[in-house]
């Protein structure tokens, strides 16, 4: 194994010796590029894949976890500005769980992990400090993850805990929030951060949260909502939301028909925000309903009968008789005295009656209405549509709709939006007119659009054809150079002696096969002998003698 790479090292060594200094140059810079690229390679596959381990961390924590990576002996390396901070994506987990160990990053403010550790003999005044520093760090750290919002802030003002409660004071709230490439936050993002603060704070309303931003602005207005600006606003608000959610719908419908930007809808909104009780009686005097019936039934008998004895003079009559002439006779008959004969009479009387009583009431019907706010009392649209274009380029021109595509879409708006043109009531108002739409602005943006991609594309073609014919370029520049390379002399101790172009030896020549065959050769004769022994010699000298001798008589010829 030796004694063949001490062979291939000469005869690699015999080979640069032969070489020129243009080949020798060449076979540098080729090595070099070869090395070049190959320790790039290996380097390049050698790299770790860093991943994201933290992000969005102020100075403070952003320092403790380097200080932790360090500690750790694992490589990092940090983002645009500080904030982030990248491991090898084979340790993200692993540190992750390794830093939460130790409590870090903690992120914004303090939470609730200030009552982890018991802290014992503090007064009630700190405890109460720490619980509302954890709840504005819990809160601050929630928001925080609203995606339009980078960080936040939040401060908690809480009445003072007496014994005697003033109903005046009420807690209040201030948030401020820091928004990603300094945009603003939509009102729905602004209404939920209040509404979460509201919620996660005992007797704070949502009126009483405020929110700025980091430019300055003050995102929220603290209004009640039984004031009177705190319902214009919220009318405001209602009515705008009402009319922009009617446009968005015929609009929608329009330009599915039309093509985008080939419709504009405006719709004007009035709204009833009174609030009105009704009610209402009627009686119907014909519709009369019987309450009570009474009936009383009464029935009266009476019975009275009477006698006279013989002895009696008098004749006296039963007292239980009715007075009278005709007690007092006898056969109707006048009393003559004394008389034998015995009386009688009897006498029967019977009543009956019956008594009813009707109560009756009159028909009364009850009606209450109430009729609360946010009825529509009017509506109006104003819809434009763009005219028909035919043509192309400067031979684009607006051609008009028919009236009858014209009355479709008015009948597609109207029931889009609601409108009613027919009741009196509301009297709700529709404008449908077709205009030619201005598209220059939007021909001029594409017209521009489009030379910045032809542009772009053809300087990534140029850049490519460029860097090949520099290529190519220094190719023929070193193909050229090699054809212009002489072969060297190569002292092969032999001398071209006549113009026929042979060899004679000469002396000087080293080995002892050279002086073998030096003995023997003749003058203008090269033998088959002689060449043997130069090619065991040197072949590769003979090589070069050998071209050289073809072209020497290729000249001659």
């Amino acid at each position: 194994m030796g004694d063949n790479l001490r062979q291939l090292g000469q005869q690699l060594a015999e080979i640069w010796k032969q070489l020129g200094v243009n080949q020798r140059v060449s076979v540098v810079l080729g090595a070099g590029v070869v090395v070049a690229g190959l320790i790039g390679l290996s380097l390049w596959s050698n790299r770790p894949d860093y991943a994201l381990l933290y992000g969005k961390l102020d100075d403070g924590e952003a320092a403790k976890v380097m200080a932790a990576l360090d500690d750790a002996k694992v490589p990092y390396q940090t983002g645009r500005g500080g904030s982030s901070i990248l491991v090898p994506s084979d340790k993200v987990y692993q540190m992750r769980a390794q830093l939460a160990g130790k409590g870090i990053p903690r992120g914004e403010g303090v939470g609730f992990e200030i009552f982890d550790k018991p802290n014992f003999g503090i007064s009630d005044f700190v405890q109460r400090a720490n619980y509302l520093r954890a709840v504005q760090g819990e809160l601050a750290r929630t928001i925080g993850q609203i995606d339009m919002v980078d960080s936040a802030r939040v401060m908690i003002v809480m009445p003072e805990n007496r014994l005697l409660v003033d109903s005046q004071k009420k807690p209040t709230a201030s948030v401020f929030v820091r928004t990603k490439s300094n945009g603003q936050l939509p009102v729905s993002a602004v209404n939920s951060i209040r509404f979460l603060v509201a919620n996660a704070v005992e007797g704070l309303q949502a009126n009483s949260v405020s929110v700025v931003d980091n430019l300055g602005n003050v995102l929220s207005e603290n209004q009640e909502e039984d004031s009177v600006a705190g319902m214009s606003n919220n009318q405001l608000s209602a009515r705008r939301n009402l009319e922009q959610y009617l446009s968005k719908k015929a609009e929608g419908m329009l330009e599915k028909v039309l093509g985008p930007g080939q419709a504009i809808v405006r719709v004007a909104a009035e709204i009833n925000w009174d609030t009105i009780t009704r009610t209402e009686e009627k009686f119907d005097p014909d519709g009369q309903v019987a309450r009570s019936t009474t009936l009383n039934d009464e029935t009266t008998t009476t019975s009275a009968g009477g006698g006279a004895d013989s002895n009696n003079n008098g004749g006296g009559g039963n007292p239980g008789g009715p007075a009278g002439v005709a007690s007092n006779t006898a056969n109707g008959a006048p009393d003559s005295g004394n008389s034998t004969t015995t009386q009688s009479n009897t006498s029967n009387s019977q009543t009956k009656k019956k008594v009813t009583q009707s109560q009756y009431e009159v028909g009364k019907t009850s009606i209450s209405t109430l009729l609360s706010a946010g009825g529509l009392r009017r509506l109006s649209a104003a819809v434009f549509v763009s005219q028909k274009m035919e043509g192309e380029g400067k031979d684009r021109k607006p051609v008009a709709r028919s009236d009858e595509e014209m009355q479709k879409l008015k009948r597609i708006v109207q029931s889009a939006v609601g409108i009613l043109e027919n009741d009196p009531t509301r009297k709700d108002e529709l404008t449908l007119e077709q205009l030619p739409f201005n598209e220059q602005p939007a021909i001029e943006l594409s017209q521009r659009l489009e030379t910045d991609g032809n542009r772009q594309f053809y300087w990534e073609i140029g850049k490519n054809v460029l860097f090949a014919a520099i290529a190519l370029v220094m190719f023929m520049v070193f193909l050229k150079l090699l054809k212009k390379t002489t072969a060297s002399d190569i002292p092969i101790n032999l001398t071209s002696t006549g113009e026929n172009g042979t060899f004679n030896a000469t002396e000087g020549g080293e080995g002892d096969a050279g002086a073998g065959w030096r003995k023997d050769a003749k003058a203008g004769v090269v033998t088959v002998e002689v060449l043997n022994a130069l090619i065991k010699e040197n072949p590769a000298n003979m090589t070069q003698a050998v071209r050289s001798w073809l072209a020497a008589g290729n000249k001659s010829n």
